[in-house]
């Protein structure tokens, strides 16, 4: 099927060359001005592989067509090819500007507007059947981005799930409330917080932080393995049965890297650390791997000052709870483990809320 073009050109004989010009490779079509054209584009549309447009012309110019189709939207989806007379730079530049294809200066060689149509109509429609693949393949990509979406969101739900199916087994085990584990995540959304915004080597952000906390009710689900025995004896521990109890960090670490395939993003990652690392410190005198210094997972350090505080301002099977005036100077003043001072310069910071959230979920 051959190809439309559109001749506009007030000029009869004019209209009739480029007719016949083109007539072997191309269907034609005539308009004798400048409304014509308008009104023959807008009704032929895609149909039309190129335009040939005159300038000077009555009831309204070349330009104005030109204007005329931009405000259409025809522009850069029709090549448009100006055949004139007119000489001026100026005239050319705006006819540019507007968005011609070519232009072709009267008296015009048959074989060089044969060639120059064939040429913009080919670029041109080569432009659109790349734009339409684009366009395509962006659709894809945007249903398939979609899919993806719903797969993390489901990803994240069923980590959640998993998180807070595991938090109510070491509730259970260890004859917690719910409320403990409400005040951890409470304790470590503050202090996480204060850190990501006083010290933002850490890297944390909003994203990180919510994982952390959300991840910080498992950081004792190591205790489920514990002897009730032991995890439940109400007096003081020998030294035996202490080195067994703080096997839980190192048995929660290994049950949680046997679960596969369910984590999104770094959720494992940080689970390991804070099930593993909770009980290190500072000064390398903690456990399981007497890490020292920034050696400790940032996420630990601070699910460690959340344990400690919980610990100390609740009541436990071995223990009064300590008044939280007391728990506080007992931490900054180290006699709960070494932390790191910028933890603790945070901690200084955040007591308020702590002991908010102490006094609310007690």
């Amino acid at each position: 099927m051959q190809k439309k073009i559109l001749v506009v050109d007030d000029s009869e004989i004019n209209r009739e060359m480029l007719v016949e010009i083109l007539k072997n490779d191309y269907v034609t079509e005539t308009a004798a001005d400048g409304e014509q054209a308008v009104e023959r584009i807008n009704e032929l549309g895609e149909e039309l592989a190129a335009i040939l447009l005159d300038l000077q012309m009555p009831k309204m110019n070349g330009l104005a067509v030109l204007e005329s189709m931009k405000k259409n939207g025809w522009i850069g989806r029709i090549p448009v090819l100006i055949i004139s007379g007119e000489n001026s730079v100026a005239v050319e530049n705006k006819c540019f500007e507007l968005g011609v294809s070519d232009f072709i200066h009267k008296p015009f060689a048959p074989a060089l507007v044969k060639n120059r149509v064939k040429n913009a109509e080919e670029l041109v429609g080569y432009k659109n059947q790349l734009e339409k693949k684009v366009e395509a393949q962006t659709e894809t990509l945007r249903k398939q981005y979609k899919v993806l979406q719903m797969q993390a969101a489901k990803l994240k739900a069923s980590n959640e799930k998993i998180i807070e199916i595991l938090g109510t087994v070491v509730e259970y085990r260890n004859l917690e409330s719910g409320e403990h584990i409400r005040r951890i995540k409470s304790f470590t959304r503050s202090l996480a917080n204060q850190v990501m915004r006083d010290y933002p080597e850490y890297g944390l952000t909003e994203k990180s932080v919510d994982a952390i906390v959300r991840i910080s009710s498992l950081y004792d689900v190591g205790k489920i393995t514990i002897s009730d025995r032991i995890l439940l004896k109400p007096g003081r521990l020998t030294p035996e049965e202490f080195e067994y109890v703080k096997s839980h960090t190192t048995r929660g670490y290994d049950m949680l890297n046997h679960i596969k395939g369910i984590w999104e993003d770094d959720s494992q990652k940080i689970c390991s650390e804070i099930c593993r690392h909770h009980h290190e410190r500072y000064d390398g005198k903690g456990y399981p791997d007497g890490l020292k210094g920034e050696e400790i997972p940032i996420s630990a350090q601070i699910v460690a000052v959340a344990d400690v505080y919980d610990a100390l301002v609740t009541e436990r099977v071995y223990k009064d709870a300590f008044p939280k005036d007391k728990a506080f100077h007992m931490i900054i003043n180290g006699e709960c483990g070494m932390f790191s001072p910028k933890i603790m310069e945070c901690f200084r910071k955040v007591r308020s809320e702590f002991e908010k959230t102490a006094e609310e979920m007690r």
